[in-house]
């Protein structure tokens, strides 16, 4: 081969590489990774009110304490964080929950803090059947801690 053959060869396969970067970073772009957490001090607030600057949108404080609950998601996967009391039964009950909502664990971690602390996370994937935005995610969790703990 000549040089203008490799040459021209050459630019045919950085140009491939650029369009394949180019894919690349519009998929990236594409991942949308959504994410709520709205427990503060150990009360539950959920969105509408505008009373407190440390959260965008939280809203209706109940008194009673209760766990913190954060959960995000990317594309098909949830990544849900609690920090609880630590009580007998309580990972074992999150984990029923979250089955119920359509989520399937894939991985989970259970790290006592301090010692009467329990700090879970749980990585699941979304079940064709999860129709759930990550707020009414949280609001249901919420609500099954409020009848466990």
């Amino acid at each position: 081969m000549d040089k203008a053959s490799v040459l021209g060869d050459a630019i045919k396969y950085l140009k491939q590489l650029q369009e394949k970067v180019k894919t690349l970073e519009e998929q990236t772009m594409k991942k949308s990774m959504e994410s709520v957490v709205f427990v503060k001090k150990s009360h539950l607030f959920s969105e509408g009110d505008n009373s407190s600057s440390d959260y965008n949108s939280p809203t209706g404080h109940f008194n009673e304490p209760l766990p913190e609950i954060e959960a995000r998601f990317c594309d098909k996967n949830v990544l849900i964080r609690v920090h609880c009391e630590k009580r007998k039964g309580v990972f074992e009950k999150t984990v029923a929950e979250i089955e119920k909502l359509h989520l399937t664990v894939i991985n989970s971690s259970v790290m006592t803090f301090g010692t009467s602390a329990l700090d879970i996370t749980i990585i699941a994937q979304m079940d064709v059947e999860f129709k759930m935005s990550v707020k009414d995610l949280v609001k249901s969790l919420h609500t099954a801690f409020r009848y466990f703990m």
